[in-house]
């Protein structure tokens, strides 16, 4: 059973309780299996071996912040290295996320839903138990699985620091 912390965030004024442990840099970077736009199942860490991963985790693509952080990585991933990549994952359902990013011309990341069994939010220590969705944190993943960057938002309307995730990312590459 993941351990269950509550005051950590607040969720609409109110304390909120957190699922599962925050990672550390250096630490071996755990698996999990999230579902593609398509419903297939795919692993998050498996099915990008020998790449560096960026690995957003949002609380809900329906949102102004969510909406432009995961346009932001998009427009990053052009400029990128090819063995980096970018997920994007949030609970919203593959219905809803395919919609949106059509509609919203993301096209360079993996948006990828966490809705089934909530695996990567107790693994990652992002799920919010009340709500049932990830709070905002990015992490780099090197290309040894282990992580090389790890940003927890104090806020949900908090975003990254794009420039040091994208740093993060360039010096996981080696």
């Amino acid at each position: 059973m993941a351990v269950e912390r509550f005051g950590l965030i607040k969720v609409g004024g109110k304390d909120a309780t957190v699922i599962g442990e925050d990672i550390k840099v250096g630490q071996a970077a755990p698996d999990f299996s999230v579902h593609a736009l398509d419903w297939s199942v795919k692993r998050g860490l498996a099915d990008t071996a020998g790449k560096v991963r960026i690995i957003a985790a949002v609380p809900s693509l329906d949102t102004d912040v969510c909406d432009r952080e995961t346009r932001r990585f998009n427009q990053e991933a052009a400029s990128l290295s090819q063995d980096v990549v970018i997920e994007v994952i949030s609970t919203d359902l593959p219905y809803t996320q395919k919609r949106w990013c059509g509609a919203a011309g993301v096209d360079q990341v993996m948006v990828l839903s966490d809705h089934m069994t909530a695996e990567f939010g107790e693994k990652y220590g992002v799920l919010i138990k009340e709500r049932r969705i990830c709070r905002r944190a990015v992490f780099v993943i090197g290309k040894n699985d282990k992580v090389a960057y790890a940003a927890y938002m104090p806020a949900l309307g908090d975003e990254p620091n794009y420039a040091e995730v994208i740093e993060a990312a360039r010096k996981a590459l080696g």
